[in-house]
């Protein structure tokens, strides 16, 4: 069955290339289908384009074939176009002329418009809630660690005293970032499509904004042309959504990997979250983070894909954009699941003791000599010269004492102020 079946059949090979995937990855938002349809489905009776008695068959009718989706049970028949067929048919099956009236003021565009944006904003209110954990426990081990001092880096190179809670809470102010940025591209997309058909309106007097509060939407895309130009755009932003989360665990990963070494020992991993060599019996390999790091990096090329789909199209809708769904569905769903790791991993990681006294470090402190003369009365510069004159003469003695007080220092991580601002979302 296809929704624009005028009674003739299709070459086998063309349909089976232009069906793609749509078999498989319609399957998840075959519910969101369900849901605009149940919404349009009162809306047609509120217009009086249905009566009651239709309005009530078809919801109910609708409401069944929920249970069959959230069963696992729902599927698309071979020949079946897409989910939008499928769940019409299946509404035909049962209803008869009844079914065939759910598709009047309705287009597939915006009917796979409007499935696509409640998909979207689900998808993505899920990954701010895993998201939410993950700070979470970030800063649960920054506060059980943030006495215990670290070194850290710039340009790879020994820099300035820094603590494991520092470097934990960082991560977790930048997953607040990322959750801010996610939040946006949530009220930027959560605007109804339904009701603009194939990109120019309809002449069935729809009440769009009987849908749009049905939905619990935002608010209504306006001008039918402009939602079928969302098309792509709004799984661009998506896209910038999932790779602002990306990066930050991309850098995670990396520095897991890095500061687990055997040369930085700052913490390790638990044996249990390691592989081994099959040649070096001593081999305990971060593999986890490395394919984190790996997978992270893979959705960091995703907007650049999508935009490699959608740029130069006129405006209107093209079968392009349905490849578009093979690039976006799976990276959601990887974004979960390294959303899930990290909650996982991180509290598991075991901390070492500070290596920071060791000589190897002593140039970590060479900032704090240079403040204490400037709290003596010399100005920074001549502290600074005189502090990298010691250095290269071999007569720099390293202070072993810190004196951080202001927000976000080694000696006031400022917890407290990222908590309420985690408890705000």
């Amino acid at each position: 069955m296809k929704l624009w079946d005028k009674g003739y059949d299709i070459d086998q090979k063309i349909q089976a290339f232009t069906i793609g995937q749509d078999n498989i990855l319609d399957l998840q938002i075959a519910k969101y289908d369900v849901q605009a349809s149940q919404a349009h489905a009162r809306m047609l009776v509120k217009i009086g384009m249905i009566t009651e008695g239709e309005g009530t068959l078809l919801i109910e009718q609708l409401d069944k074939i929920n249970d069959v989706i959230h069963k696992g049970n729902f599927i698309i028949e071979d020949g079946v176009e897409d989910v939008h067929s499928q769940i019409e048919k299946m509404l035909i099956a049962h209803l008869g002329d009844t079914g065939k009236k759910i598709h009047l003021g309705r287009s597939r565009n915006d009917q796979v418009l409007i499935a696509l944006r409640l998909y979207f904003r689900a998808e993505l209110a899920s990954i701010i809630e895993l998201a939410k954990q993950a700070v979470e426990v970030f800063l649960d081990a920054a506060e059980e660690h943030r006495d215990l001092l670290i070194p850290g880096y710039t340009h790879m190179q020994v820099a300035m005293v820094s603590s494991a809670g520092m470097w934990l809470s960082a991560f977790a102010e930048a997953i607040l970032d990322d959750i801010d940025y996610v939040k946006g591209i949530i009220r930027t997309i959560d605007r109804n499509p339904l009701g603009t058909a194939a990109g120019y309106g309809s002449s069935i007097p729809l009440d769009r904004a009987h849908t749009t509060e049905d939905l619990d939407m935002e608010g209504i895309c306006v001008n039918p042309i402009n939602a079928q130009l969302g098309r792509g755009k709004t799984e661009l932003l998506v896209a910038h959504g999932i790779t602002a989360m990306a990066l930050s665990l991309n850098k995670l990963a990396m520095d897991v990997c890095l500061f687990s070494n055997e040369n930085y020992k700052v913490f390790s991993l638990p044996v249990e979250y390691t592989t081994g060599s099959s040649i070096m019996p001593h081999k305990k390999n971060p593999d986890v983070f490395e394919l984190m790091r790996a997978r992270s990096n893979h959705l960091l090329a995703l907007p650049s894909q999508i935009s490699s789909m959608i740029s130069n199209l006129t405006t209107g809708y093209h079968r392009d954009y349905q490849l578009i769904k093979e690039l976006i569905f799976p990276a959601l769903s990887q974004m979960k699941v390294l959303l899930d790791l990290t909650i996982h991993c991180i509290p598991q990681l075991i901390w070492h003791k500070s290596q920071v006294y060791d000589d190897k470090y002593k140039y970590l402190w060479s900032v704090e000599l240079v403040n204490e003369y400037v709290k003596e009365g010399l100005s920074f510069r001549d502290a600074y010269q005189k502090v990298g004159l010691a250095i290269e003469r071999g007569e720099y003695e390293p202070p072993k004492e810190l004196d951080h007080a202001h927000i976000g220092s080694v000696g006031n991580l400022g917890l407290d102020l990222l908590r309420e601002r985690l408890a705000m979302i």
